[in-house]
């Protein structure tokens, strides 16, 4: 373990000015590199106190961009049409890429690094991300997946996801609600039927 010195708020790791211990590759291949942190130095300490009140107001500056961007998108829907099987199972997936194309088509630019999705999306149906705009400010979108435009429609009307499966029931429902109605107005019909010959006799 060695120890570095947060420049920005790390999501469960600690806030900006920080001293905190990391396993030496995360150190050295995510967070120094991307300019996260610095080594725990007594230089680097020293530069870090020189440099903490710029640095404080750059990230000010960029949490208030962030927070603009976020009442943008924030509870958006997007919709992303891909081929799947009857089950709804996707041939392929879709990446935090796709997504974040479909975000900036809404005039948002948005990197996927910024989505925060821990596994690829392999079916169909609606789906909750969230969106990671700056390390103190996230929002939640809704990705809609589907296999045309008419069903994304109909997912975003019903809330789930529609399937074969899906369709298919609900066409066997109403086949069986319109046999329930018919016969039970031949039921209604059949007492009508059964005395009108009783009175011409």
């Amino acid at each position: 373990m060695i120890e570095v010195i947060l420049l920005e708020r790390i999501e469960r790791l600690g806030q900006m000015g920080e001293v905190v211990r990391v396993r030496p590759g995360f150190a050295r291949n995510f967070l120094l590199p991307k300019k996260k942190a610095l080594r725990a130095t007594k230089a680097n300490m020293a530069f870090f106190e020189t440099q903490r009140a710029h640095l404080e107001a750059a990230n000010l500056e960029r949490k208030s961009d962030a927070e603009k961007a976020a009442k943008k998108i924030d509870g958006i829907s997007v919709t992303v049409v891909r081929q799947a099987g009857e089950s709804g199972q996707l041939y392929g997936s879709v990446s935090s890429r796709d997504i974040a194309d479909a975000l900036g088509h809404g005039k948002v630019t948005v990197d996927r690094n910024q989505i925060v999705l821990d596994k690829p999306i392999k079916v169909v149906g609606l789906h909750k991300l969230r969106v990671r705009l700056h390390p103190e400010v996230s929002v939640t979108v809704t990705v809609n997946v589907a296999r045309s435009p008419e069903e994304a429609e109909t997912q975003a009307k019903t809330g789930h996801a529609v399937t074969l499966e899906s369709q298919r029931a609900a066409e066997e429902a109403a086949i069986e609600a319109a046999l329930a109605e018919a016969a039970a107005v031949e039921k209604a019909a059949a007492p009508a039927e059964a005395e009108a010959p009783a009175e011409t006799a």
